[in-house]
């Protein structure tokens, strides 16, 4: 498996943001959102080669309770299949963070579905008609979230996103709003304060929840946090 990094750090987003976690980050993704704040994960994939023993064996001798797999994209590496299973056997407590395009047979305790709205788009014309064909797979996000708890964690810009969040909502409407939370589009601590006000307040709004980047306001603009 390539992994880009793995670290011990809190979750930063969602419903278990706070709990200490190791983070096992895989290298590769089939989009290339123009705000990625992984580049070294899509843009310009790096990382190292793990073996799944190794990965298992760094798994044991971390006493986080959680295990987040995260990318990049993790549902596109087979091996993340047996990788979930071994977590679950130590006892953690697992989180996939995918995109939500692409489906696996993992085992996860919460899959954190970030779906891409048209905001994602980047301006790369080589990548720009691949992102966009891409991006919004309503047949697998049916499936991961009829097998598994789910949340859907949107990224939002600017207030108007919301237009299409609620469209987007339209088309899967067995979706509860319980399960959407509105994150602001922040790669920096100033950022994120300009944004979490009026985004808190548009998510009370609409009935559904908020999440801050808890690792960016602790930590900033910084890799492996």
């Amino acid at each position: 498996m390539q992994i880009a990094e793995i670290f011990e750090s809190v979750q930063g987003e969602g419903p278990w943001a706070g709990t200490q976690s190791l983070f096992i980050r895989t290298s590769g993704c089939n989009l290339r959102c123009w705000f990625c704040d992984t580049p070294y994960t899509s843009w310009k994939p790096e990382g190292t080669a793990w073996t799944l023993a190794e990965l298992c064996h760094r798994i044991a001798e971390s006493s986080a309770p959680d295990v987040v797999l995260t990318g990049g994209e993790p549902m596109l590496v087979p091996d993340l299949v047996p990788l979930s299973e071994y977590c679950k056997s130590l006892g953690k407590r697992i989180t996939v963070e995918t995109a939500g395009t692409v489906d696996l047979p993992v085992t996860a305790d919460l899959m954190a579905i970030s779906p891409k709205l048209s905001n994602s788009s980047p301006d790369d014309a080589s990548w720009k008609q691949r992102h966009e064909a891409s991006r919004f797979r309503p047949e697998v996000i049916r499936a991961l979230t009829s097998r598994y708890q789910s949340i859907l964690k949107f990224v939002i810009d600017k207030p108007e996103d919301l237009t299409e969040l609620q469209q987007w909502l339209q088309q899967i409407p067995e979706l509860q709003p319980s399960t959407v939370w509105l994150m602001p589009q922040s790669r920096t601590r100033e950022q994120l304060r300009e944004k979490s006000p009026w985004l808190r307040e548009l998510a009370r709004k609409h009935g559904f929840n908020f999440s801050s980047r808890l690792h960016i306001e602790m930590f900033g603009n910084q890799r492996g946090t």
